[in-house]
Parts: C-alpha cells; structure tokens; sequence
C-alpha cells in the first residue's frame, strides 16, 4: 500500500522535476561572458559622420530621454508606493 502510494506521488511530480532538472543543466551549460558592458558607439556609429555639433545634439537628445524616462519610472514607483501606504488603514 505504501509502495503504491509512492509511486503515486513519484508520477505526479516526476515530470516538473525532471523539466528542473533540464533547466538547471542548461543553465549549467552556458559559457557565455555576461560581465562585458554594452558598446553604445557600435548603435551610435551612424552619427558618426555628423559634425562635432550634431554629435553633441544628438547625445544631448539621448541623455535628455534617458534622464525623462528614469523621472517618470521614478514618479510611477512612487505612485504605487502611495496608493498601496493609502489603501493600507493602519499604515
């Protein structure tokens, strides 16, 4: 009966263990060097032909967005933060 029922739950959980199993081999497998920053000139190559004052135009631009976008993602975060600190009563 205990046999039965062991190998039971071995069938149940066999199949999510061994998907696991291959995902931690894979992982395992991989060799690649994840500790290279990423080469913005190789994107910016294009403008490299432009005068100096369009180069600077258009980092300008790039930086601006850059500095726009973490401004935003800043102020959603702390608009989760709020809504969550307001719909807690004993916060």
């Amino acid at each position: 009966m205990l046999e039965t029922i062991r190998s039971w739950i071995d069938s149940i959980f066999t199949p999510p263990i061994t998907f696991l199993d291959l995902a931690i081999e894979r992982l395992q497998s991989v060799s690649l060097v994840m500790a290279q920053g990423l080469n913005i000139g190789q994107y910016l190559s294009v403008f490299g032909d432009m005068p100096g004052a369009w180069q600077l135009v258009i980092s300008s631009l790039l930086l601006s967005l850059v500095v726009i976008g973490s401004v935003f993602m800043f102020r959603s975060i702390m608009r989760l933060y709020y809504a969550k600190k307001d719909g807690v009563k004993w916060w």
